[in-house]
């Protein structure tokens, strides 16, 4: 295993992506609010405190399994796009590879046989179906509509619901 990392070290350096990607949506949002565009910053900054969630999902998972966790610095987070439709093609861009880290982590656990692992990484692989499919829709509705006017008015028809609660989702560290 010296060549590869283990699946706690992954999950730490994890952690410090999905805040990263958190910091990454809420420069996204505060890019829509300034462009006016609110139904899109909706959209992203709910979607910045997601990724900040799912951080700290893993930070309890770890603190639950007495793995020692330092949170550490960012990664680079963009806050100017050319477009609108180029930031949504950004963020899309930037949760395939999330999908494709939290598969290696996924991965990972079923390797060294840690089956608490696999089943907690369960839950952000069905997350991250979800959240490609959600910024898949975006960049469609865009490339159809064109027009800002559209493309707000379809966010706020179509994706205005709220989700309730995820009673499957891991508990959050700080949220008891």
């Amino acid at each position: 295993m010296s060549e590869y990392l283990s699946f706690t070290e992954l999950l730490r350096d994890q952690v410090g992506a999905g805040l990263t990607a958190a910091h990454q949506y809420l420069a996204a949002a505060v890019y829509f609010d300034a462009q006016d565009l609110p139904e899109l910053a909706r959209q992203t900054y709910a979607r910045s405190t997601a990724n900040h969630g799912h951080a700290m999902r893993m930070v309890q998972y770890l603190l639950d399994r007495d793995v020692p966790v330092g949170i550490g610095g960012l990664g680079e987070v963009r806050s100017e796009f050319d477009s609108p439709r180029a930031a949504i093609a950004f963020l899309l861009d930037c949760e395939r590879v999330t999908t494709a880290q939290i598969s290696t982590l996924a991965a990972a656990a079923r390797d060294t046989n840690d089956f608490l692992g696999e089943q907690f990484m369960q839950w952000f692989l069905g997350e991250q179906v979800d959240d490609v499919a959600g910024m898949n829709t975006l960049l469609t509705v865009f490339d159809r509509r064109g027009n800002l006017f559209d493309v707000e008015e379809f966010i706020r028809r179509e994706l205005r619901d709220t989700v309730p609660a995820d009673s499957t989702a891991p508990r959050m560290a700080g949220a008891r």
